[in-house]
């Protein structure tokens, strides 16, 4: 499902960043065990090889680390985020659930080395949080702007995919020059989506 949203300029990021979190928050445990499950059976349509950087989902964020042990269990070596000041993000291996610790915002973060962010560049697929995606690719986040600062290390080739539910895959969202559009979404029952402006919809 799409959801239509009017046209540009009717609401601005920080309008929607109030409304999607806050649908968020009234989810029940059951929808999210759902989403989360989901999630770990499509991540396998991915076709992950080498290297991924992914993150652990949390505050609300659809998933969980059962998508990333699916990764792994695909064949791919996956890198999580490790947060330090506003900046690039730095990155981690993650090895499995047991590996993680409690970091800043609330995040869980490997126990491993932690790699420069120019790591990034290793990935050929990158899953990235988002709050909400729109059709062209236009991606909503939680305006911390960690991974806008990432995001142009990657490489040009690696395929930057959207995490979101069904229903924040959006028709239009406000966007800015700085903004980096995702190539693709992935949902839990919609499964892999490409986006961009010929994006017919559903």
């Amino acid at each position: 499902m799409v959801i239509t949203v009017g046209m540009p300029g009717e609401r601005d990021k920080h309008a929607w960043r109030t409304e999607l979190i806050a649908r968020r928050r009234v989810m029940s445990a059951t929808e999210r065990e759902e989403d989360a499950s989901a999630l770990a059976g499509a991540v396998h349509t991915l076709d992950a090889r080498g290297w991924v950087c992914a993150y652990v989902p949390v505050a609300g964020e659809p998933g969980s680390t059962a998508m990333l042990d699916a990764l792994r269990a695909d064949g791919a070596r996956v890198l999580l985020p490790v947060t330090g000041p506003p900046g690039p993000l730095s990155w981690a291996e993650y090895t499995g659930a047991d590996a993680v610790r409690r970091a800043r915002y609330g995040l869980l973060e490997p126990v491993g080395a932690v790699l420069p962010p120019e790591t990034v560049a290793r990935a050929e697929l990158i899953l990235v949080p988002a709050l909400a995606v729109d059709r062209r690719g236009v991606r909503l986040g939680r305006g911390a702007g960690y991974y806008d600062r990432t995001l142009p290390a990657a490489r040009p080739d690696a395929r930057l995919v959207a995490v979101v539910r069904d229903e924040e895959l959006l028709d239009r969202l406000p966007e800015e020059p700085h903004d980096l559009r995702m190539g693709w979404a992935l949902t839990p029952r919609g499964g892999l989506r490409r986006l961009g402006d010929d994006y017919p919809g559903e």
